[in-house]
């Protein structure tokens, strides 16, 4: 497998994996307002899916999955 090949599937699987993430905040954002709001922090649903829907695909990885920093990548940017 060629490295250009390998880089395109980790793209994909990262695009796939920030995706199923972002359904996850989502498929109950009331609560997660509620379990937010709780913890001192005051915003609407509205709010969550425009701040999510900004939210690039790595992004939202390092979100959900931080890893050991630094965060390694295939090609550092």
């Amino acid at each position: 497998m060629t490295q250009q090949n390998a880089a395109r599937i980790y793209k994909n699987v990262e695009q796939a994996y920030a995706q199923q993430e972002r359904q996850k905040a989502l498929s109950d954002p009331e609560a997660f307002v509620r379990l937010a709001s709780a913890r001192g922090y005051n915003f609407t649903v509205k709010d969550l899916e425009t701040q999510l829907s900004q939210l690039s695909d790595e992004d939202v990885a390092g979100i959900f999955n931080p890893g050991i920093p630094p965060r390694r990548h295939l090609f550092p940017k």
